[in-house]
């Protein structure tokens, strides 16, 4: 009976002793909310972290919107942070990256920073050479946001763009809905209203590694996008108007390809880019909620699907990273470390009738939805 007694208590205390270390692991991998508890333009800046049941965690500040951390476990139960960002709120104020942030009101480029809405002609801050980016000069992912709600799997955020800022017509009210499931999904609900007529095309800019932020490049990850047409782009990046097939192109993702096999191949939309850097066309019809692509490290068995009601997806490898930016940890964030799958409109769509209308009129509602569901292969 002693020895029974025995044997129970050793049991217990190593699953304590298990449970202890899994903890104190994962407490290394998060960042300290206290870093960023402050005050910017008035408002209260904070970090909030999300959790589900399979211990599935995304921390997300509400400056910017701001995805810090998502940390998922490979096929051997070893947690990683999969996204690039900062250990501190300075980190991200000084941030020129976009990283993790809510893009608007116009995700990706308007060529010359020109439009024309109901016969009046837009001038936008040129951020980008001779062209507009993300929203211009101080756009959403620098905005402080009012958080409408916090719980233990889901963070609403709401931002009033006024009318005029950063040259855009219409006071527009954008809120953001983050929701983790127990599928281990990041749902992102983007929801938007006007008072003028304006255009909108919100997204995300997270920066993926699915082997961990700090381990190396993304070269070797397979990727599989589901589309036929890529828009391809001038020497600024901005959309032709036309839809080039991807067929027979490094641009030909339908099966799962290495990233780094054609992306020096010597081809004109990759010189372009200096990589990858485009919009692909999704194959869908409608705005149904679908799969748009899907990113695999075989290595750590780490799975990445990306589901979205928006008809295009920027791929972005990353070809500006440097190493002169410092993130979580003190990494070094270098060449290719992370990219981007920005579920989208297409860029430049309000100078091209021929792309999906990016307009939004008054008594009309923006609605767009996107998930990142991570698994293990």
């Amino acid at each position: 009976m002693r020895q029974k007694f025995l044997t129970i208590s050793s049991l217990i205390i190593l699953i304590l002793f298990l449970t202890n270390c899994k903890t104190k692991k994962m407490e290394t991998l998060l960042v300290d909310s206290k870093n960023f508890d402050t005050i910017i333009d008035g408002k209260k800046v904070a970090l909030y972290t999300l959790e589900n049941s399979n211990g599935v965690v995304v921390q997300i500040t509400n400056y910017g919107g701001r995805i810090v951390s998502i940390i998922v476990p490979d096929k051997n139960g070893k947690n990683a942070d999969v996204v690039t960002g900062y250990d501190n709120i300075e980190g991200y104020i000084n941030d020129k990256s976009f990283f993790g942030g809510i893009i608007g009101r116009y995700g990706n480029r308007i060529g010359k920073g020109k439009f024309v809405l109901d016969g009046k002609e837009y001038q936008l801050p040129l951020n980008d050479g001779p062209n507009s980016l993300h929203g211009g000069m101080k756009g959403f992912d620098h905005k402080v946001w009012d958080v409408v709600k916090s719980t233990k799997d889901s963070l609403v955020l709401q931002y009033l763009s006024i009318d005029g800022e950063e040259g855009y017509p219409g006071n527009l009210k954008v809120e953001v809905t983050y929701s983790l499931t127990n599928n281990n999904e990041l749902k992102i609900d983007y929801k938007a209203e006007t008072d003028a007529p304006t255009i909108v095309n919100l997204t995300n800019h997270a920066y993926f590694n699915l082997a961990g932020h700090d381990d190396g490049d993304i070269l070797s990850h397979l990727l599989m996008i589901n589309a036929s047409k890529i828009t391809p782009v001038d020497s600024t990046l901005i959309p032709t108007g036309e839809f080039m097939d991807v067929e027979g192109t490094p641009f030909d993702f339908r099966k799962p390809q290495t990233i780094g096999s054609r992306i020096n191949d010597d081809h004109i939309q990759l010189k372009y880019g200096k990589g990858y850097d485009h919009n692909w066309v999704l194959d869908k019809n409608g705005n149904e909620m679908s799969l748009a692509a899907e990113l695999i490290d075989t290595l750590s068995g780490r799975v990445m699907e990306v589901y979205t009601t928006e008809p295009g997806i920027q791929f972005y490898s990353g070809n500006f990273m440097d190493g002169t930016v410092i993130g979580k940890k003190g990494v070094s964030y270098k060449y290719r470390h992370a990219l981007c799958l920005e579920t989208q409109h297409f860029p430049d769509s309000p100078n091209k009738p021929n792309f999906p209308s990016t307009v939004l009129r008054p008594g009309e509602v923006y609605k767009s939805s996107t998930i990142y569901k991570f698994s293990v292969r």
